[in-house]
């Protein structure tokens, strides 16, 4: 079905090609994992498949890339629309029309699809993905979860024979993302489709693939059975990181699997010390305080009556299903955001404590610090030196330098989180994860007494998040308070100390860590499920068991 023959792609200006030597086949019918660090060439990969490379992109091609037949070289993307469909990273971008019923009609509307057949894969489709209640919404009132499962039902109305997915469960909840990813297994198995599938999430889909093709970033692709490519690949999910440790062969790729074998492990750790996740933190001042925060988007109530404290040196994790009113919420406490009721206040060294909402937007910044969901919202300037530059120019103008140690710049900061991206870039021409990186970067550069990351982890990789952990940390070192609002248990397993979970506007839990996430079977982690009943909530706290440790194989 796909098939790369010798294939490179270089962009022009880049000294290195971004993919060199590729010679591969996928046949009909086999759902293949597209992994590797963020910027390896995954989305590139994914690109050339439609045609988006080099037509769309620019660069040079050389060797050929086939689809059913096709070459990508002379045939556009239009005109291979009826064979391939893809979802990008940002669903946002590829919306055409304003409500759910119509963007998924619109492809079939493109093909001249008969409307009595368009009619009924709309309906099939708005029962697949969930999307039943929504269908008359418009697309900018969804969440960012709900706009990712439009996304992926405009392309699966129209019925392709190969499917393309750039991360289709980043902004999903793990129910949510484990409805997406059953119904895609159901194309490939009952439909023969072809899907590439590229994911940083990979403990989310590792065990419904049939191959990986795993880019190591220096512009080769090396592929074959999961258990295979992962034994060494520099990235895996916790699962493989725990059959790696336990010296488990072959490598387990669900937690079935990992729990068959893990009897022996859960023996030999009866009884031993239990390393904490996270250094706890201490018990620091409250630096914000909301009370009976209510916010409307029109007539529906998104945030009922919600209080919270944050107190200084916590790193909280904000969790919830899609719509749950968390983003409300975070920008509520900003200031930035609609708040209808309640107060919000935050304390500052020495001066009297302020709502952000009442102060100016510049202030309001200095007490409260957000990164979005859309992170490209913040980046306005036409290098990535200049937004570097500019970031530490605003550190110095408040007086706080960087919040990452004294004399540590946005670009260190940054190259902690996405290690390798040029000064020279525009940009809007980075990956997903490398613009979410730049982000966090230039709003860490200055961070107020409160940081609020809204789906921080979207785009990154596992050792770019354990960066992020480092830097969250770091800042909670310092006596500020964190709240990350996120889908990721297994960076919440080892990244937050308490765990808020909203639903319908409300939360309906507040606590440490481990006992809200391992009490539900949706937020548990991967090692939590696999250890039970033993306290673990991540690999690295079973990796720090001395004992284990020396008698490992």
């Amino acid at each position: 079905m796909i098939r790369f023959d010798q294939v490179a792609v270089r962009y022009d200006g880049a000294e290195h090609p971004v993919l060199h030597g590729v010679d591969l086949t996928v046949p009909e019918g086999e759902l293949c994992l597209v992994v590797g660090r963020t910027g390896s060439g995954k989305s590139t990969l994914l690109g050339a498949v439609n045609g988006l490379v080099p037509h769309f992109t620019g660069g040079t091609l050389s060797g050929r890339v086939t689809v059913d037949g096709r070459d990508t070289a002379h045939h556009p993307p239009r005109e291979l629309a009826d064979v391939v469909g893809v979802v990008g990273q940002d669903p946002l971008a590829g919306f055409v029309t304003d409500t759910v019923e119509e963007e998924l009609a619109y492809a079939m509307e493109q093909l001249a699809i008969e409307p009595a057949v368009m009619r009924k894969r709309v309906e099939e489709t708005l029962d697949l993905l969930g999307l039943a209640d929504l269908r008359h919404r418009g697309l900018s009132e969804l969440s960012g979860g709900q706009q990712q499962r439009v996304a992926i039902g405009s392309v699966l109305t129209a019925h392709p024979r190969v499917l393309v997915l750039d991360e289709p469960t980043s902004a999903l909840d793990p129910t949510a993302a484990e409805e997406v990813l059953a119904a895609i297994t159901r194309l490939v198995h009952d439909l023969g489709v072809t899907v590439l599938l590229a994911e940083h999430r990979l403990e989310r889909v590792v065990q419904y693939a049939d191959r990986v093709l795993y880019l190591p970033g220096d512009g080769t692709v090396r592929h074959g059975p999961p258990a295979e490519v992962f034994t060494d690949t520099a990235i895996a999910p916790p699962v493989v990181e725990l059959g790696r440790l336990a010296g488990w062969r072959p490598l387990p790729l669900s937690i079935r699997d990992a729990r068959r074998a893990a009897a022996p492990l859960r023996e030999r750790l009866t009884g031993l010390p239990v390393p904490p996740p996270r250094q706890q933190p201490a018990d620091g001042e409250p630096v914000l305080t909301a009370r009976q925060v209510v916010v409307k988007h029109g007539r529906t109530v998104a945030v009922r009556e919600v209080s919270l404290e944050l107190r200084a040196g916590q790193v909280t994790a904000l969790m919830g299903r899609n719509g749950s009113g968390k983003s409300s919420l975070l920008w509520a406490l900003q200031g930035s955001g609609p708040r209808q009721g309640g107060t919000v206040r935050v304390d500052r060294d020495g001066r009297p404590a302020a709502d952000p909402k009442k102060v100016s937007a510049a202030e309001a910044r200095r007490l409260v610090g957000l990164v979005p969901q859309t992170p490209t919202d913040l980046l306005y300037l036409e290098t990535v030196a200049q937004e570097l530059e500019q970031a530490d120019r605003d550190a110095a103008q408040t007086g706080a330098g960087t919040n990452a140690g004294p004399g540590t710049t946005a670009r260190q900061i940054l190259d902690r989180l996405a290690p390798g991206i040029p000064d020279a870039l525009h940009p809007r021409d980075l990956s997903e994860g490398q613009k979410l990186a730049l982000v966090l970067a230039i709003q860490l550069a200055t961070a107020p007494p409160v940081v609020l990351l809204d789906e921080p982890t979207r785009g990154l990789d596992y050792l770019a998040k354990a960066a992020l952990t480092a830097v969250v940390d770091r800042l909670a070192a310092e006596g500020r308070s964190v709240v990350v609002c996120t889908h990721d248990v297994e960076f919440v397993a080892g990244a937050a100390d308490r765990v808020v979970v909203m639903a319908e506007g409300e939360v309906v839990a507040d606590g440490p860590t481990a006992e809200v996430i391992v009490a539900s079977p949706t937020f548990a982690p991967q090692t939590a499920k696999v250890l039970a009943p033993l306290p673990y909530l991540t690999t690295a706290q079973v990796a720090r068991v001395p004992a284990l440790t020396e008698a490992a194989p």
